[in-house]
């Protein structure tokens, strides 16, 4: 990978929308039928959002911020949720005033605060399942057993809300196709406890479809068949589904260029220092997550197991440990493949150095795709 030509100062995240483009046409072939709202936490920029929406995606949103933005970019109610289980009472005022309907909820003072601020609204109820396999597990912080599933769903039509489904999250970078299949089973089991009364229409598919950090993954095609198998399976045609992808649409399509500002050899150690560390750009290596990592230099170079940290002061700035690269020199660019996600979007400015800038390959005359 060649971007010797884009003559533009580290760090900055390249993304390609064109690729952003196909990854939407994959998995709205692969799920015909399947409504699907982008999960924009992973990545925010308007650019993205707007290619996404142009081919009829929708946005999950999760706040007033991110409602504020997509309506800006010329979204129509119909095509914005949110699955945020929690939500403040601000935002949840705002999205009545703009009469965004669907929402999540978990809990009954959730059900209460949306019944005060949004009256009528249309409701999923969070269920917490597997996230076995999952790289990044979200099964704690929001979800309730099955067991209180219609208890909630009822007190939620007492308030005069309209409980019309349910939704689930399988886990960030989720690695075990069965899990959707399992959790698509509970919520077959918790409609039939509630049939008679509240006939759910919709299921919420969640997130948690991997990209590639070099190690092997499902393919899509084996999630994608493992889920249209338990949606013909489990439910009518009368039952409607939605999916949020968000790391899968951006994750992979997207290079961090950043350069090597330093190196040092301590205890035995070598140290290579860039100008991107995981407070303002690689938040993700915190989890482990083994980006495959890409560099500009003659053949054969030699090679050594090289520490590789970030700029910032802080000891805890580490980003790969003993990891075998050419012997890159002060002023060299280091490539970060598939950094789509979680990039710019928890970057901030500590210590005084700033997130990577986005640029688009678009923009440039001779684009490299990768």
């Amino acid at each position: 990978m060649n971007l010797n030509h884009i003559n533009y100062p580290t760090p900055f995240l390249l993304v390609d929308l064109d690729k952003v483009r196909q990854k939407y046409r994959r998995l709205r072939a692969a799920l015909p039928g399947v409504e699907i709202f982008y999960a924009m936490k992973p990545n925010p920029e308007s650019r993205i959002i707007t290619a996404l929406l142009d081919e009829g995606c929708g946005v999950e949103v999760a706040s007033q911020a991110e409602l504020c933005q997509v309506l800006s970019l010329g979204a129509r109610p119909s095509q914005i949720i949110t699955s945020n289980p929690v939500k403040s009472p601000p935002f949840l005022r705002t999205l009545h005033t703009h009469g965004v309907q669907r929402m999540a909820f978990d809990s009954p003072v959730e059900v209460d605060k949306i019944a005060q601020h949004t009256p009528g609204s249309q409701v999923y109820l969070r269920l917490r399942t597997d996230n076995t396999g999952a790289e990044w597990p979200l099964s704690d912080k929001f979800g309730v057993d099955a067991a209180e599933a219609p208890e909630l769903l009822y007190y939620a039509a007492s308030k005069g809300l309209t409980p019309i489904g349910l939704t689930f999250h399988v886990g960030s970078q989720c690695l075990n196709p069965h899990n959707w299949a399992i959790a698509l089973q509970t919520c077959a089991q918790v409609m039939e406890q509630v049939a008679d009364d509240l006939p759910i229409e919709v299921i919420n598919l969640g997130g948690g479809l991997p990209v590639p950090y070099g190690r092997a993954i499902p393919t899509l095609s084996e999630i994608t068949d493992t889920i249209n198998e338990a949606r013909h399976t489990l439910f009518t045609d009368q039952v409607r589904f939605q999916i949020e992808p968000g790391r899968f649409l951006v994750g992979d399509t997207a290079v961090l260029v950043t350069s090597v500002i330093g190196k040092a050899r301590r205890s035995n150690t070598d140290w290579l220092y860039l100008d991107v560390g995981i407070y303002n750009g690689l938040f993700d290596t915190i989890e482990q997550f083994a980006y495959e990592l890409g560099f500009d230099v003659e053949h054969g170079r030699a090679q050594a197991h090289f520490t590789i940290a970030g700029p910032s002061c802080d000891s805890m700035d580490k980003l790969f440990t003993g990891h075998p690269i050419p012997d890159l020199q002060v002023g060299e660019r280091l490539y970060v493949r598939n950094a789509g996600a979680y990039t710019t979007a928890i970057a901030g400015h500590f210590n005084g150095f700033p997130p990577p800038t986005v640029i688009y390959s678009d923009d440039f005359e001779h684009s490299m795709k990768f």
